[in-house]
């Protein structure tokens, strides 16, 4: 006899709205790190061609830690999913 192990998300009353309130976190989260690229690249770039080598550097950190938290935001549901789905095949 197999058994299925999985979460019990009826466990939680207002799942749907749940999952609503947690997609629309992760949107406004990707929404800010991609903002927060663009910003930086723009800056970075401005500050290297003005010659402000400090500002330049800084504007560059921001740059991947902008892609760090665009990459960490998108992959954050697909993460979730791939567990969910390997805890229940164990």
């Amino acid at each position: 006899m197999t058994q299925t192990v999985g979460p019990d998300f009826d466990a939680v009353t207002a799942t749907d709205q749940l999952s609503h309130i947690i997609g629309a976190l992760l949107t406004i989260g990707l929404i800010t790190a991609v903002g927060m690229l663009i910003v930086c690249a723009i800056t970075w770039a401005i500050a290297s061609s003005a010659g402000a080598w400090h500002s330049a550097s800084r504007a560059k950190a921001g740059v991947l830690v902008a892609v760090g938290g665009a990459v960490l935001t998108g992959g954050a549901l697909a993460w979730t999913n791939w567990l969910l789905h390997t805890g229940s095949t164990l």
